[in-house]
């Protein structure tokens, strides 16, 4: 509730106008609601009266690069920063300064600034990378018990279901497919999981459809159709595609090592672990991919694939393949996803505001030396013999 949100903490600021983080979290809340300029002034107000504020300069480093970046970027940079402070504010520090360098395209300095941040935020919250992959398997043994449900559910609604990895385009996808407006976009919602858990544990004379449309109808009772961008319910592909009647799964995915820059790159605040260690990304990568061809080789009239690659470089006919495919009538304005006014929480929040362009393309060839672990794995994993072509 966004602007419930920015309504209270400005009323937080009128009671104290020096209270910090409250200038903060308003930034972070117009960030979300797309209001990009704002953000910036209330986050450098707070830097005005905390100089010494590191989630706040983390935050500034995620803005476009303006000209306002002279007030608060020799602070960020000083020897006294870093002072008696916590692990998890030198974490905002390293990565704010990797941001503010890689825009600057100083691309050797940026990267030790991310393997320094990287590094400390493994040693406060372990990837438990090998947990992620069991959790796959375990998930595809249980779908290969499963009886197809072929059941008919005419009213209920179309459930889209958004997978793949963070960072792979599917905070745009969303963005196009909300301008439909039937559309009711759940965002991150892990609803499904526990959907599936509820049956499984408590309620198995139950359909998993019926258990998901009453969680569904929790949020709201006015949609036709839903997008659930919880990315990890890739492991619950074959679950979805067997028991979920209505469902359509769209996999988003891109080059491998731009997406693990990106994912490496993004300092996530929690869910995401194994992102502070390449070799963990490129497993969960990998894992993604395999048991996506699986299912794809099972359940593909369900799954669709699209490729940000080729959306950025080519959105109306990419788009328009999309949409055919979910059977929607087309409108010219799915190819102005960025004019989309619907808040943004992900790490893409920025991003998703400038039209749809390809500069991330390719941007792993700027960190070919940090990225080594992933193209090693990569290349070993025979699948990617043509990467660094």
């Amino acid at each position: 509730k966004l602007k419930e949100a920015e309504l209270v903490t400005r009323r937080a600021i009128e009671i104290n106008p020096e209270y910090a983080l409250a200038h903060s979290n308003l930034g972070n809340i117009l960030k979300n609601l797309g209001k990009l300029k704002e953000a910036e002034l209330s986050i450098c107000r707070a830097i005005e009266i905390k100089p010494n504020f590191a989630s706040a300069y983390f935050s500034l480093s995620t803005l476009k690069y303006s000209k306002r970046i002279k007030f608060w970027k020799n602070q960020l940079f000083s020897e006294t920063i870093l002072k008696t402070k916590l692990n998890i504010d030198k974490i905002n520090i390293y990565f704010a300064r990797g941001n503010i360098l890689h825009n600057e395209k100083n691309y050797q300095e940026s990267s030790k600034y991310y393997i320094l941040a990287n590094k400390l935020k493994l040693e406060i919250k372990p990837s438990h990378t090998e947990h992620r992959i069991k959790k796959t398997q375990n998930l595809f043994i249980e779908n290969n018990k499963l009886e197809i449900n072929k059941k008919k559910f005419i009213n209920y609604p179309q459930c889209i279901f958004i997978v793949g990895m963070p960072r792979s385009g599917s905070t745009l996808l969303e963005s196009i497919l909300s301008i439909n407006k039937d559309v009711y976009d759940l965002g991150e919602n892990n609803i499904l999981e526990k959907s599936y858990l509820e049956q499984k544990q408590f309620d198995q004379k139950s359909l998993l459809i019926d258990i998901y449309i009453k969680k569904l109808s929790s949020y709201t009772n006015k949609f036709n159709i839903t997008t659930n961008k919880w990315l990890y319910n890739y492991q619950y592909t074959g679950i979805i595609s067997s028991q979920i009647p209505n469902a359509k799964i769209i996999h988003c995915y891109r080059n491998p090592l731009d997406n693990i820059l990106s994912i490496y790159r993004a300092n996530f605040e929690s869910g995401n672990e194994f992102s502070s260690s390449l070799v963990d990304c490129t497993k969960i990568y990998l894992d993604q991919v395999e048991i996506m061809t699986t299912y794809k080789n099972r359940f593909r009239s369900k799954i669709y694939d699209l490729n940000y690659d080729l959306l950025v470089e080519n959105p109306k006919n990419e788009i328009k393949s999309l949409i055919s495919w979910l059977g929607w009538q087309w409108d010219d304005s799915y190819l102005y996803p960025h004019q989309n006014s619907r808040p943004v929480s992900t790490a893409s929040s920025v991003q998703v505001r400038s039209p749809i362009n390809s500069k991330s393309r390719g941007g792993w060839k700027n960190y070919k030396d940090m990225l080594k672990p992933s193209i090693e794995i990569l290349l070993e994993s025979g699948k990617y013999q043509d990467l660094l072509s």
